[in-house]
């Protein structure tokens, strides 16, 4: 009897130690990838997309973004519009008859779209997302425009303009770059004093406040689903926490004029910065960041980094708003997956779908999957850059390089031995569509 036992016992470790070895993920891949990948990608074509963010609008729509690019920004080389993944987008979305975008060729695609644009209505739109498989999409805009089909794409408007109520003349003369960019936040500002019958700018600090408040929650009644900052491109994402005595003597002295020095102007905005979230977390709006490289010739990558916003993402005060980090904080990809750790930190991969080809968004992916596939979502930042390539190619490039890279990068980690096909489709489905379904309180 006692040999039965050591021998049973013997036979279970056995069996436990091939369960084991089986489960047990491989430093490198089998041989199978290519056929993991093949069966992988058929089915993820299927999902249907949730788009975290994007400018969808035609190109001559102000309203697009509360930024413009700079004169002769530098441009990464896939954004060229020599990159033949363009023409592969054109003929795909409107069976484009050319092999490149020489202007009178152009000139075809161009026609086309100005067409639909005069032609009105939303038809146009829904149909660019039906033929990548996108279900919704948020629209980064400063309003929603009438074009847009408010049951496809969701609203999120900007709040950089509260950040510069003041004279901003000592801000304009530091370089071309913000000599573009501020004139548009106050038009912006003076946008959001008319919707609020605001005149001028309020007597006191306490009034500003209000102001800020009540134009957060009539633009959420309007709408909106969540609440963006671009100041990274305007300065560092590093917020401090001055006192509200502070603020107000500084609002007291610049309200009717003068020029606030940098400290001044940056304390101010500090304060008026946690105002701001606070206020989301009343409301339950999600609170979006720009985190990654910008345009422009003055973009501060160590501004940007969005380590810097450590300090508020991580403050207990605001446990209760969800931060969402936009853009994967590139090239900081790895920083940005540990910043989701925190429970209410969510990333998207917007931008880099169209800056890097899939062999290099296949390897954040994988990352990013590997330690918090529950907190990732797809974003194409679609955008138009000229008449021709427009959100419309660019909607089309993000999605196709995005479904690639996924299917690449999950059928690495089977051919691993990480986890089983329709583990790696439930983690597909995931970072494509319901991470996003779930933030934004929608079913799937």
């Amino acid at each position: 009897m006692k040999h039965l036992i050591y021998f049973g016992a013997a036979l279970l470790m056995t069996l436990a130690g091939a369960v084991a070895a089986y489960a047990q993920a491989r430093p490198l891949e089998g041989g199978d990838v290519e056929r993991v990948y093949a069966r992988l990608q058929k089915r993820i074509e299927l999902i249907p997309i949730y788009d975290n963010h994007s400018h969808a609008t035609f190109p001559d729509d102000s309203d697009m973004d509360a930024m413009t690019s700079p004169p002769e920004e530098s441009t990464v080389l896939r954004l060229r519009d020599t990159n033949p993944e363009f023409v592969a987008a054109a003929k795909a979305l409107f069976g484009y008859p050319y092999l490149d975008f020489q202007p009178e060729h152009a000139k075809w695609l161009i026609d086309k779209k100005k067409a639909a644009e005069a032609a009105g209505g939303t038809a146009y739109w829904d149909g660019i997302l039906d033929k990548m498989n996108i279900e919704t999409c948020l629209a980064n805009r400063v309003a929603l425009a009438p074009y847009l089909d408010p049951r496809r794409f969701h609203w999120v408007f900007f709040v950089d303009s509260f950040l510069f109520p003041f004279d901003n003349h000592g801000l304009i003369a530091k370089n071309g770059d913000l000599a573009v960019y501020l004139p548009l936040q106050e038009k912006v500002l003076e946008r959001y004093k008319k919707q609020e019958n605001v005149l001028g700018l309020p007597a006191d600090l306490a009034g500003y406040e209000a102001f800020v408040r009540q134009t957060l929650a009539e633009n959420q009644k309007k709408g909106g689903v969540a609440m963006k900052f671009e100041a990274a491109y305007f300065r560092t994402l590093y917020f401090r926490d001055p006192p509200r005595e502070r603020a107000e003597a500084i609002y007291t002295q610049f309200r009717a004029g003068g020029v606030p020095s940098d400290e001044d102007y940056i304390t101010f905005q500090d304060y008026v910065f946690r105002v701001l979230i606070d206020q989301a977390g009343k409301l339950k709006l999600p609170v979006h960041f720009h985190s990654a490289v910008g345009i422009g010739d003055y973009f501060s990558l160590q501004n940007g980094n969005p380590l810097n916003l450590e300090n508020v993402v991580r403050d207990p005060r605001y446990r209760n708003v969800n931060f969402v980090l936009i853009h994967g904080g590139y090239p900081y990809t790895l920083d940005m997956i540990w910043l989701t750790a925190a429970k209410n930190v969510y990333t998207d991969s917007s931008l880099m779908g169209y800056y890097v080809y899939p062999s290099e968004l296949k390897n954040i992916l994988k990352q990013w999957i590997s330690l918090f596939p529950e907190k990732i979502m797809f974003g194409s930042d679609a955008f138009p850059f000229n008449d021709a390539v427009g959100a419309e190619e660019t909607f089309w490039l993000a999605a196709r390089s995005a479904r690639t890279a996924v299917a690449a990068a999950l059928a690495e980690l089977v051919a691993e031995g990480a986890w089983s096909e329709e583990k790696a489709l439930e983690l597909a489905r995931l970072y494509l569509h319901d991470n996003a379904a779930k933030l934004y309180g929608e079913k799937k």
